[in-house]
Parts: structure tokens; sequence; C-alpha cells
């Protein structure tokens, strides 16, 4: 298990620490304050391209390898960032063509991170050849165990821009996918307003114009640009592992985050994949546990950590408050702790904290920091830290060789999600985060763990599949789902589900595209709901068992049923009756379709009423407010539950179990504290458990 920070050596040096005399003498320092902590690894050179090349072609990467010498005299072992993100102002001052511009035609320029087009060739020559002169002058340090290449891809104008390169290589894009224009007026419907192109260099960008651009152009260049990303990841991956073939790569990502990035394809050329954590004071526990399923499903395979696990990383754990909110309140104590177990919980062999020390200078002054401006070692973060520390070494020879299992996944694709971003909505009040999150935290609230799976990918291991909202649904995709659900699988799937295919157009053969068959029913017609106003459910027959009423808000599919089972009808309005919710046998599974959004008491009951009908097991019983995760290798089970409460609660052991943390043995009845974690194993030398039961 890999635990430390991420180090910016280049703040700590004279006059910002240190002295005249040993301008550096602040790294041995952090270096022994980092051990103990209980630091083994750190990452380091994110954003010093300007510092190891201070100007055009005068290299000078000793400084970094003064770090890595002192840090491997203190057993602690690096992550190397390729410095690609921050292009020195020499650069950008040489070449200004460079600098992204946006859809209006605006230069954004140089003086911070991301002051670059990833479409330009200049940029990506210097790019290519800092990352070469790098890895030829450290990559062969005995501390260096993985590279991590860039640095917060996505979410801003670099993959997105609008220079003259990016128009060349877009055009070039839309010739290489549609080969002919004849097929790209096609399949693009330029008919529509009369904008037939008669050859590729016609096509153009969605500059800013006065009206809409064509949201099947808009689509393909969301999907242009995420490729531009990731063969820019991959010429990067490509030096790396010619220079040092043994060490793994990385990037950080994050999720959710506004972004043209396709996170499995970024994932393909890396080893493993490292997240950005965003846990703060105001997360909620269901929403982080969302985004780290999320991460650690975008590889499921080919996976190599410098630990040899399966898992992926958290490289940027926040250390404390952020600086980017409204208000930026602190870290309450022992909630840190809780947000370390999570990401572990959920199969993170490698937690980095951000920043090791608050900035003295720069954008992030008032961001949080393992260790305050002062860099005195005497503060509460660091304390709660090391303490953490101290536990994570007591887990790391158990953790070794476990992974997450799941037996429930939900399906996203990017690809919708861009198609869903586009403007003209049947309603702007629909969320697709929202619609993920309410499936997800009933899964999460019922301890069921989760994985995050493309329309494409086999989805035989699961018992159940939750599709919400896959607006835009690909032919090969509903065959897919059919195989899975006529082979035995369970499959839900929602409202605003199969309106549009690959191409971004309509079918005519009826709602959900490609699916009517496999639910027994047709989408009519769907009522888009105005905030503030709702409908209601009314359950028939027995089948679904409601805790109480239950609201259709957001969205209403008007159903016609062919063959399947009406669970759930609309209360009011002109389809009064209709069908909302149903149930079709396909083969040896079943199809259930939701056509309406509702609160989270509804999704509760859904995964109640699944639960009873496949078997789909809690991985241990507790009360509602007490979180459970479980990591498991051949030969163990190790159990991780976490109170996200202020107050204790109380929970009942039915058989004898171990806790890491504290040593100790115990049954009956144990009050976890507020914040609380306890860390259990299983092993078959006990006596096997029933299923749903501690």
């Amino acid at each position: 298990m890999y635990f430390g920070v991420d180090y910016h050596p280049e703040h700590w040096v004279f006059p910002y620490s240190g002295s005249h005399d040993a301008p550096e003498a602040r790294w041995k320092e952090d270096a022994r304050l980092m051990v103990e902590m209980g630091a083994n690894v750190v990452r380091i050179g994110e954003t010093v391209w300007g510092i190891c090349e201070p100007a055009e072609g005068e290299f000078d990467f000793s400084w970094l390898g003064r770090v890595m010498d002192i840090m491997g005299t203190a057993g602690i072992e690096v992550v190397l960032c390729t410095p690609t993100s921050a292009p020195p102002i020499w650069l950008t001052k040489k070449y200004p063509n460079i600098l992204p511009k946006t859809d209006e035609g605006l230069t954004l320029h140089e003086g911070t991170r991301h002051a670059a087009c990833l479409n330009s060739d200049i940029y990506w020559e210097y790019s290519r050849k800092i990352v070469r002169e790098m890895a030829g002058a450290l990559g062969k340090h005995p501390q260096l165990i993985a590279w991590q290449i860039d640095n917060n891809m996505g979410g801003r104008m670099r993959e997105h821009a609008f220079n003259e390169e990016v128009r060349r290589d877009w055009q070039a894009w839309l010739q290489v996918k549609y080969e002919t224009i004849e097929r790209l007026n096609q399949m693009l419907g330029t008919r529509f307003l009369g904008q037939i192109v008669t050859d590729f260099s016609q096509v153009p960008m969605p500059l800013k114009a006065p009206t809409l651009h064509n949201p099947a152009l808009v689509l393909d260049w969301m999907r242009f640009s995420s490729d531009t990303a990731v063969a820019f990841i991959r010429m990067q991956a490509e030096v790396l592992r010619d220079l040092t073939p043994t060490i793994p790569l990385t990037t950080n990502l994050r999720t959710f985050a506004p972004s043209h990035l396709d996170l499995f394809d970024v994932s393909e050329p890396l080893d493993f994949v490292s997240a950005i954590s965003n846990a703060n004071i105001k997360s909620r526990s269901a929403e982080n546990a969302c985004e780290l399923d999320i991460m650690r499903s975008l590889k499921k395979s080919g996976i190599k950590t410098p630990d040899g696990d399966e898992g992926f990383w958290v490289m940027e754990q926040k250390a404390g408050h952020v600086s980017w909110q409204d208000v930026n309140s602190v870290v309450r104590p022992s909630v840190l702790r809780l947000f370390t177990y999570q990401a572990i919980s959920r199969g993170a062999d490698g937690i980095l904290y951000f920043y090791w020390r608050q900035p003295r200078f720069g954008t992030d002054q008032f961001y949080g920091g393992v260790l305050p401006h002062t860099g005195r070692a005497d503060n509460r973060i660091y304390k709660e830290i090391q303490q953490i520390g101290e536990d994570v070494k007591k887990l790391g020879a158990a953790l070794k060789g476990t992974k997450v299992v799941a037996d429930a996944a939900i399906l996203m694709s990017h690809d919708n999600e861009w198609a869903l971003a586009y403007p003209r909505q049947p309603t702007k009040f629909f969320s697709q985060r929202e619609h993920i999150q309410l499936f997800h935290a009933a899964l999460h609230d019922r301890n069921i763990a989760v994985d995050f799976v493309r329309p494409t990918e086999d989805l035989s291991k699961y018992k159940l599949v939750i599709a919400p909202s896959l607006q835009l649904l690909a032919g090969g995709e509903a065959d897919n789902l059919k195989l899975y659900v006529q082979n035995g699988g369970t499959l839900v799937a929602t409202c605003n589900t199969g309106l549009l295919d690959e191409h971004h157009i309509a079918p005519d053969s009826g709602y959900p595209h490609g699916l009517t068959d496999l639910f027994g029913m047709e989408v009519l017609e769907f009522d888009p709901v105005p905030p503030g106003e709702e409908n209601h459910l009314t359950f028939r027959g027995g089948a679904f068992h409601a805790s109480h009423l239950h609201a259709a808000r957001v969205w209403c599919d008007i159903i016609e049923p062919n063959g399947c089972q009406v669970l759930a009808t609309y209360a009011k309005e002109f389809y009064a009756g209709k069908a909302a919710m149903t149930c079709n046998e396909f083969g040896l599974g079943k199809a259930i379709y939701i056509g309406t959004m509702s609160q989270q008491s509804f999704y509760y009951d859904v995964i109640a009423w699944i639960q009873k009908m496949i078997g789909l097991h809690p991985l241990l019983k507790v009360p509602d407010t007490v979180e459970v995760s479980m990591r498991q290798s051949a030969d163990t089970r190790i159990y991780f539950l976490l109170n996200h409460q202020n107050s204790p609660v109380r929970v009942q052991f039915y058989k004898p179990m171990h806790d890491f943390l504290s040593g100790k043995d115990f049954t009956g009845t144990y009050d976890l504290p507020a914040h609380g974690v306890l860390v259990l194993d299983q092993h078959p030398k006990h006596e096997p458990q029933p299923e749903g039961q501690s």
C-alpha cells in the first residue's frame, strides 16, 4: 500500500525556505517529516517545465535528481510527472500560435498552466522533447516507481481549442471517419437548414455562430476533442515506454467535471488510473463513493501498478480545505480519515495528499495542506494523517492482492453525456449526474458494490445492470443489452432512453430505439414536467411494494404495453392510468423500464424489490447509516465499516470479528463512534456467515 503526498520542492527553496547558504535545506526536513507521517511515496514535477528548461534547449534536471536522492535516503519512492501541462513562457512567446483560441476567436494568453493547444505541432514537438530529456536524465533513478503523464487533463481549452491547426486535424479526423463527403452529409443530416458541404475543407468547427450548430456535428466535435487528448497522452506513453519500459504509467483524472474526455479511452494507454478526489467538507458520502467507483471501473484489465495490485490510486486526496468554493470551510476532525478509508475500501492502492504544504505564493496560497504555511508539523491535519499512516502500515499486508468485486453495474457512456449536453433538450432540468446518483446512492446505501461499465462491455458477470437514460444508444449497444437479458440478466432502463442513434438521428421505429422488443412496450410520447410540479405513481397487483406514495417528476414517458407486465401507472394528467413502470421477460432474464424520475426513496424501493427478486445480497447487515465496502482475494474478505454521522451507531455482530486497526476481536454489539472506522476480516478458518448477515 502506497501512502504519501504531492510535493512541490520548487516552492521550498531560498528565499521562500532554506537560507542563502543552504537554499535547498528544507527538502531534507520535509523528507524527515514525511517519514514520521508514514509516507513511502511522493509525487513531484507536474508543473516544472519552465524550471527544468528555463531557456530553449537548456535543460537542468539535476535539482529534481537531488530531491529524489533525498527521498531515497529517507526510504521514500517517487512518482515523477511529465511537466507538459505548464508550458514555459519563453515557448509561448517564441511561438504564440500554440496558445489556444476560444470559439469566439479570442486568444487565451500565457502566464498560467494549460496555455497551449493540443493540436499544435510545435507544442507536440517541444512536449516530446521535454519528456524524452526528463526520462533520459531521471528514468533510471532507483526511487522512480511510476510516471504521471501531464496533469489534470480535461475541462480546459487545450483539448477543444479552435486554432487553425485544430481545423486541419478536425477535417482530417472527419475524412477518416466518413471516407466520403456524401456519407458525411448523410450521417450528419446536413440537409437541415441546407448546410450541405461538397468538400471536407468546408466542414466548420462549432465556432460561435448566430444560432446553434448541428447537434450531430457538435457530438463529433466532442469525440474528436477527446481523441486529441488521448493521442497526446499516447504520444508521451510511447516515449516513456521506449526509454523506461519497466516503469508503470498513469495520469490523474477527475469524474463528472465539465470535460471533453472519454475517460475510458484515456485509460487505455495507461497502466493504472489515478483519481483527483475533491472530497471536502461539503461532500456527501454517496456522491464521493460514486466518483471512486467510476475511477476504479475505468480500467478493469491489464492493470500494472507499482506494487503489482489491480486497483487505482488517488493521486490527489485533499489534505484540507480547497480554494475554489464560495466558502472554503476546513475539513472537520476525523472526516479526512473517513474519506481516506472510503477510497481504500473502494479499491485504492495508493493515497497521496494534496498539498504537502500550503504554498506561500501563487494562486493556491489558501489551499489546504498537510503542513500550514509555517511548515511546522504541530498542526491538527498533520497529526491526523500521521495516525492514518500508522493504520495503513497495519493494513498493507492484509490488503495485498485484494480487490473490489461487484455484482451490480451502472452503464456510462461519454457519447451519451455529450449528447445530453446539447442545449436543445426536452427539458433543461434533467440532470444525468443526478439520475445516475439516485441509482448509485440506492445501491451504496444498501451496501451493494457497483461497477461502472460501457454499454459495449461484457455484462455477463453482473446480476443487475442499470442503464440510466441512454438517450444516445448505438445499435451494437442495444444488441449487447439484449444479449445480457437473453442469457439471464436483469436490466433496468429509464426514461430518456433510445431517442437517438450513434449518429444523433432519431429513430423511425419507435422509442426506445432498438429495444421495444426487449422491454415489450413502446414509448408513444414523453412529457417533461416543470420544476415544482409532479405526477404520482400508482402501483398495481402487489408485484412491487412501495413504502409510500412516490412522485413522478422531471420526465414522464407515456408507455404502450406490448406483452410486458405493468407495475405502475400515472395517477393524473391526460395519461392517468397509462403505464409508467413495466417488467418484461426476455429469454432467461428480465427487462425493467422506469418511465419517469422520482425521489431517492423510490430508488430504495426499486433496489429492495430487485434484491428479493434476484437474490442480490448486501455485503453485511448493518444500520442504514453505516457504509460498508469489501475487498477480497481468493482466501480473504476484508470489510470496511464507515460511520459518516456525527453520532455513534450501534452495530450487531453475530460472529467473532477481528478489527485490523485496533487489533481487537469482538462479537455482539459494538458502538461505532461518530466518523468511526472498522476494518474487519473474514477468513475461511472462520465459520462462514449466512449471506446478508454479519
